[in-house]
């Protein structure tokens, strides 16, 4: 039916309504982001102190964040004229 989804979960695939799959891709599509970031933030510490520990100076623009979708939709949009 137009109203369901066939969803995987492991080696099985389950029918759930629409609403109720795209619900649950959301909210780990957020966990992931959300992991990811945090990883992104602990590896900037580690190897800062990897660098510290052999004695180089700290990284030049390591500290720089991705820009976020809403900044590329503006940057693409400003380039497109």
């Amino acid at each position: 039916p137009a109203e369901k989804a066939m969803v995987c979960f492991g080696s099985m695939f389950i029918e759930l309504p629409k609403a109720k799959t795209r619900e649950m891709l959301q909210q780990d599509q957020e966990e992931l982001d959300e992991e990811i970031n945090n990883l992104r933030k602990e590896l900037r510490v580690k190897v800062n102190r990897l660098y510290e520990a052999q004695g180089k100076p700290e990284l030049k623009g390591f500290n720089l964040n991705p820009m976020s979708a809403e900044e590329m939709k503006l940057i693409n949009r400003i380039l497109e004229g």
